[in-house]
């Protein structure tokens, strides 16, 4: 559609008022010269570039249109940055092509534009064009690059366009200013690279706390948390997001759980309320530590807020409650959530399962898939866990042949190791060892360790020997659990030589046994519980 279409889009006749409007009022002896209505257009254009209703400027564009009349370059990029306001993305880029010379705030407005709108190949795209026409890219489009490249997936690497970025804003002298380093932190952090990110963060004078941010959920993905306490401390302008991202970091570990809601308190004492990343976030924290009570708290809390009714929140609360064993308050979570989605649905059926409730995990997987609602990896997981637990051979089988037959789910070693589980408590161990050797990948330590339990359940000691072996050589540190189970398959079959056997391979090697806890119910949880007097 040509940009002259425009006008039949959205037929509009100007009155004399608009006209007036526009180039003001009409004296026949001094008629407005070329420069008056280029300064006029182009004030009536920024006024609705700035307004909440820009759409109302398009019918500008409409007059000139119709009127013959030539804008000039500075009235053709305001009119792209209307359309681009509009969203009407078509209109801009005809305009963009249509200008005599495309200039560099042309091209940054046309690549923000698109990136605004996901387009992710159209911004890159048009930012090579601008690189092989000449020009000089500034620290707005570096940015904007870097921008692309954290959300582009495939669109181009991520693991060397903030080096690549980075080498042009040193060639070129640009000046990097707070906009262009925090892209540039943002873009290594996302990419792996904490270390760079860290060099190009220590060079800022002042730190935004956007580029704290992003440095402290770098460190936390990487497990590196004093580094990301370190940031945190030094943060000088803190707010909500940034504390969110230190409740986030520590919601992920046992370790230090318990500290996210020591900081969820403390971001309330400072008066910030809690935005719904907050309350994903403890929720997940009150999941890791199993404290039921906390959560209960955090949820009493949920519902003076705006956010009690999100998709997030229920499905965060029925996922709590469930790993809690408070499977009965997940189900009313759950009943009560106005919308459900694959993620609730999914918590409910690992949540009977692995609260020995099987029957009724298996029937909210039904009843999920007549809601329309399509299985991912993890609730095929949950289902396929309930079968094994409650010895539904056949309904596990059935399950797990539906994954790639009808939902073109390639199933993953996960799914592999659970129906070598379920196919050995049941046990038909033969029928375990031929899944085995019929997978089309070479198992991993998961499926042999699934297998090797089996095989101490049912007390074959010769298939245990093999799967240990084939065990170990995949990782003979890091699985003390499988010496146990041969040792107890060995000890079961009264073969003591090689129980001491294995015990000595043990001592050899450094592995220890697993020591037991448990984070239920501790009395140092549920003095996190004192939730300060500003909270809300």
């Amino acid at each position: 559609m040509k940009i002259a279409n425009l006008v039949h889009v959205r037929p509009f006749i100007f009155s004399p008022s608009h006209t007036r409007n526009l180039h003001g009022p009409v004296n026949p002896l001094f008629p407005p010269n070329e420069e008056c209505i280029f300064l006029r257009t182009a004030t009536a254009l920024q006024n609705y570039i700035n307004s909440e209703t820009p759409s109302h400027g398009q019918k500008v564009h409409s007059y000139i249109l119709k009127s013959g009349f030539r804008p000039n370059t500075n009235i053709s990029i305001k009119l792209l940055i209307l359309h681009l306001k509009c969203g009407c993305l078509k209109y801009a880029r005809q305009l963009f092509d249509e200008l005599p010379r495309q200039t560099l705030s042309a091209y940054n407005y046309m690549i923000g534009g698109y990136l605004k709108h996901g387009l992710v190949t159209e911004s890159i795209n048009l930012a090579r064009r601008l690189v092989l026409e000449g020009h000089r890219p500034d620290g707005i489009t570096l940015s904007m690059i870097l921008k692309a490249s954290t959300i582009g997936g495939n669109v181009i690497s991520q693991g060397n366009s903030g080096s690549v970025v980075h080498t042009q804003i040193v060639k070129s002298d640009v000046q990097a200013d707070d906009v262009l380093f925090t892209a540039l932190v943002d873009s290594y952090v996302k990419c792996g690279r904490i270390d760079y990110a860290r060099k190009v963060f220590d060079l800022m004078i002042e730190k935004s706390v956007i580029c704290s941010t992003s440095m402290i959920s770098g460190y936390m993905n990487q497990g590196s948390v004093e580094d990301a306490e370190v940031i945190f401390m030094k943060t000088i302008k803190k707010d909500v997001v940034v504390f969110n991202a230190m409740i986030e970091g520590y919601s992920k570990s046992v370790e230090t759980a318990k500290k996210s809601l020591e900081v969820y308190v403390e971001m309330q004492r400072f008066g910030f309320s809690p935005n719904i990343s907050s309350f994903a976030s403890v929720i997940g924290a009150c999941s890791t530590l199993v404290g039921f009570e906390i959560g209960q708290q955090v949820h009493g809390q949920l519902f003076k807020s705006e956010f009690v009714s999100h998709i997030k929140m229920g499905s965060a609360l029925v996922d709590m409650y469930a790993k809690c064993g408070k499977v009965e308050d997940a189900q009313r979570v759950f009943d009560h959530m106005p919308e459900k989605n694959v993620f609730s649905w999914s918590s409910m059926i690992d949540g009977y399962g692995k609260n020995g409730r099987p029957i009724e995990a298996l029937e909210h997987f039904n009843r999920m898939k007549e809601c329309g609602v399509e299985p991912n990896y993890v609730t095929f997981l949950g289902a396929l866990s309930a079968c094994s637990h409650a010895g539904f051979v056949a309904k596990g089988h059935e399950i797990f042949e539906s994954m790639a037959r009808d939902y073109s789910l390639k199933p993953r070693m996960d799914h592999y190791a659970c129906m070598v589980d379920l196919l050995g408590r049941a046990g038909s161990l033969s029928l375990a060892w031929d899944f085995v050797m019929g997978m089309p990948e070479k198992p991993n330590s998961d499926v042999w360790a699934a297998l090797l339990s089996s095989c101490n359940l049912h007390g074959d000691v010769e298939m245990a020997n093999v799967a240990a072996n084939e065990l170990f050589k995949l990782n003979a540190a890091g699985r003390p659990g499988a010496y146990v189970a041969l040792s107890n398959a060995l000890a079961t079959a009264g073969k003591w030589d090689s129980v001491s056997e294995v015990r000595e391979i043990m001592k050899s090697r450094g592995v220890l046994k697993d020591t037991a806890s448990s984070w239920i119910g501790t009395e140092s949880v549920s003095k996190t519980s004192r939730w300060g007097e500003n909270a809300n």
